[in-house]
């Protein structure tokens, strides 16, 4: 089994019980090996530096009794970001409708690189608007695939984020 699937098997059900969602494991080896670990919170709220500490702590706690690497590493734990990497088959349904770039395995199409407007999923396969012509790729064919930052996408995540800051000062104001 590939190390970062062991380690998101390992991490996951703590992340999911402190309310956050695994979104990418990776591990770069080498000289100075990186242990990235990006999450998110499960009710679609903002990620704060203090959450991305609180999952270091948990990340470290399970790492120091499983030691699934046996060679040192730094570990990084950060928030997707706007241009945020589309992992699982259900964020390409999560994201229909912005910009994406996506990079596949194999030539589709005579090409491996795609960009358009991304419309969602059918099946296990990747719905795009390319060029004006619609593309379909398969999900287990994809190498990578991201967010493109637009205005559009920029002015989805800032009302989001007032939606969810709306929701935890309604939980205060409440429990006060």
């Amino acid at each position: 089994m590939e190390a970062t699937v062991k380690i998101e098997a390992m991490i996951t059900p703590t992340l999911e019980a402190m309310g956050f969602d695994v979104v990418r494991v990776r591990f770069d080896g080498g000289k100075d090996a990186m242990l990235q670990i990006m999450a998110e919170p499960s009710n679609g709220g903002e990620m704060t530096v203090e959450h991305c500490a609180d999952i270091s702590r948990a990340v470290s706690a399970i790492l120091d009794v499983e030691d699934p690497i046996p060679s040192a590493y730094e570990l990084q734990v950060s928030s997707p970001g706007m241009d945020r990497p589309l992992v699982r088959l259900n964020d390409f349904e999560n994201y229909a409708g912005n910009v994406v770039k996506i990079e596949t395995k194999m030539l589709i199409e005579g090409r491996k690189r795609f960009r358009g407007k991304l419309l969602g999923i059918s099946e296990q396969n990747i719905n795009l608007k390319m060029d004006g012509k619609d593309v379909e790729l398969p999900f287990d064919q994809i190498a990578e695939a991201k967010l493109i930052i637009t205005d559009e996408l920029i002015a989805e995540t800032m009302r989001k984020q007032a939606a969810s800051s709306e929701t935890e000062d309604k939980d205060v104001s409440q429990n006060a």
